[in-house]
């Protein structure tokens, strides 16, 4: 039975790689050819999107678990908070990106394929990877506060960087058209909305495991 186990963690490692890793390619390939901007500029604003960055740390995970899993980063990578943190931040880029941004363009051929595969089946799938695989005994409701790190530090980037550039990844983040004070309260509720995604994780975690009335 463990036996089997093991052999489906693994397949399902190497399908959300090889999956994952190429919508990221054919984002990035996609990206390049419709530039409007030179490539180094181009290249940027690709690695600017929250979708992107988070999506090749759930690509970056699935490879190293399955094929490094006893090294430093596959222990790292192991830790129960540390995948369900990955989870919470790809649930979020599934989320706000269905809920708030899909409306806002109308991808076709490729870029519909890799949009859907990025937006949807990834953290749908990375999910799944978690409720089956992932050992949530340990999960405490302080792990959450670490994770707001990334969220954090990507929004500060994004906005210094947009001081110089003009050029800003998602619309509630666009200075020009919305000002600082609402775009910092864009901010405020996003980081919000993370924090009760990151909460309903340890919540389902600790359900999970029987241990929700015990905390």
């Amino acid at each position: 039975m463990e036996i089997k186990s093991v052999k489906t963690r693994q397949i399902f490692l190497a399908v959300g790689a090889a999956i994952g890793w190429f919508a990221v390619i054919i984002q990035f390939y996609l990206q390049i050819v419709n530039r409007v901007t030179p490539v180094p500029e181009a290249i940027i604003r690709f690695f600017s999107y929250f979708t992107i960055l988070t999506n090749i740390l759930v690509d970056f995970t699935f490879i190293i678990l399955l094929l490094r899993p006893n090294s430093a980063w596959g222990k790292f990578f192991s830790q129960p908070r540390i995948l369900t943190a990955i989870a919470a931040y790809i649930s979020f880029v599934g989320i706000i990106y269905n809920i708030i941004l899909r409306h806002l363009w109308n991808p076709k051929g490729m870029q519909l394929v890799v949009d859907l595969l990025l937006h949807s089946f990834i953290p749908v799938f990375f999910v799944l990877y978690w409720l089956v695989f992932v050992n949530k005994t340990e999960l405490q409701w302080k792990n959450t506060l670490p994770w707001l790190i990334y969220p954090m530090v990507y929004s500060l980037c994004i906005l210094f960087r947009g001081v110089f550039s003009a050029f800003y990844p998602y619309p509630f983040f666009n200075v020009a058209d919305h000002g600082y004070v609402h775009v910092l309260l864009n901010d405020v509720r996003l980081i919000i909305a993370f924090m009760l995604i990151s909460l309903l994780f340890v919540a389902v975690g600790k359900l999970v495991n029987g241990t929700l009335r015990k905390n």
